[in-house]
């Protein structure tokens, strides 16, 4: 499993930048393979940070080569103040929490490795 991690300073949204945001968060869960997200707001500082989970890469890198994303992308300047992404991979989870968009998953051993830097993501 891995995590999107999006943080970033809230700007001026528009009609145009909510068309859009809706449009990729309904294109995100048609993509086999999306397990869910989590946001969360820090109004003192203005930052938003939205945490999507993916069952695989692959189903990650869908997200990030769709012309929708592409297109958020390429006009962030217009409705953020700037941004980060990171981008990790579930070794181990634990707790009680079952609210969680992972509760009642389990991380195989399987799934435990070590990337190799020819792995990193393409942008």
């Amino acid at each position: 499993m891995f995590t999107s991690t999006f943080t970033f300073y809230k700007g001026e949204y528009d009609a145009d930048f909510h068309a859009l945001d809706d449009a990729i968060a309904e294109m995100a869960k048609a993509i086999p393979g999306y397990l869910g997200e989590e946001s969360w707001e820090n109004p003192a500082l203005g930052l938003i940070t939205n945490v999507y989970y993916w069952e695989s890469m692959d189903a990650l890198r869908q997200l990030m080569a769709h012309p929708l994303h592409q297109q958020a992308k390429q006009q962030h300047e217009r409705w953020l103040e700037g941004y980060q992404v990171v981008i990790g991979e579930v070794v181990s989870m634990y707790g009680s929490l079952d609210i969680h968009p992972l509760a009642g998953r389990r991380v195989s051993e399987g799934q435990v490795r070590v990337s190799t830097s020819s792995e990193r993501l393409n942008e």
